[in-house]
């Protein structure tokens, strides 16, 4: 059973999980010191608790009582309930999903687990926007992706706005942190895939032609400069998702990443 605390101060020190939400910086020195992340909503936090994060403490707005009952899954968490006021101190703006969550993190698996254990993986290079690392996720988690890989400077899903914007998507699908971006590729290689990498360049493969194979890795870059030169030339073959013809008179000649994302996760999995 949760148990119930009530707390009328944004000041009370049991609090301390949440006190340093408004500030990125230390939210993300506490999160390498004592491996916390912050899910928000009901029901993201249910399926954190499903993917086997332990729960520290629930943090829940007074008026958000009614949100009590699907939050029993969190277990003998202690559930802090603290005045709407106080807790749109704590975080910046109003809690509106129902709840926050303090939960502990895992540890990763090497990169070697999850290559073995997938066919199909998309690979992150340096996307530092925590929005789009969320919803490509969800596009991955949703189109039948097995995996996610990310570069060593890529932004981690499980800050509290990757987290939301996947919908839980993050706790889904499996994923594993490259440790040297140079020869980043070298182990997908040595493993059976076949790298695809995605570029808006009009030379490169359309991608319903592009050859994957058994085993696929789709490289995505970042917005605006897209996937490094190294990269591209170490990916097997470079590929694009076809623009309409009138498209480039119109002044659109790419896909932002989630888009490119969603599509090309669609086509590999035909």
């Amino acid at each position: 059973m949760l148990r119930t605390v009530s707390i009328g101060s944004a000041d009370d020190p049991r609090l301390a999980d949440y006190t340093r939400l408004t500030d990125a910086g230390l939210r993300a020195s506490l999160e390498a010191a004592h491996g916390l992340f912050i899910a928000e909503g009901t029901k993201v936090i249910v399926r954190a608790v499903a993917a086997g994060y332990p729960v520290r403490s629930v943090l829940l707005a007074r008026s958000r009582l009614g949100d009590l009952p699907a939050l029993e899954a969190a277990g003998h968490a202690t559930v802090f309930v603290v005045p709407d006021e106080a807790a749109e101190r704590l975080t910046g703006y109003r809690v509106h999903r129902g709840a926050l969550a303090s939960l502990c993190r895992r540890e990763l698996p090497a990169v070697a687990a999850i290559l073995n254990g997938s066919d199909r993986i998309v690979v992150l290079e340096d996307l530092v926007d925590h929005a789009n690392v969320g919803a490509i996720f969800r596009c991955a988690a949703a189109l039948g992706v097995d995996a996610v890989l990310l570069s060593p400077r890529c932004a981690d899903p499980l800050y509290r706005r990757a987290v939301k914007v996947s919908m839980g998507a993050v706790f889904a699908i499996p994923y594993a942190r490259m440790t040297g971006w140079f020869d980043g590729l070298a182990e997908l290689k040595s493993s059976g895939y076949r790298v695809l990498a995605l570029t808006p360049d009009e030379r490169a493969t359309p991608i319903t032609r592009a050859s994957a194979g058994r085993k696929a890795a789709l490289l995505l870059g970042t917005e605006g400069d897209g996937l490094s030169a190294r990269w591209l030339h170490e990916a097997d073959e470079t590929v694009r998702i076809p623009m309409h013809p009138a498209a480039r008179a119109k002044g659109v000649d790419s896909l932002n990443v989630v888009a490119a994302a969603a599509i090309a996760c669609h086509l590999l999995g035909q």
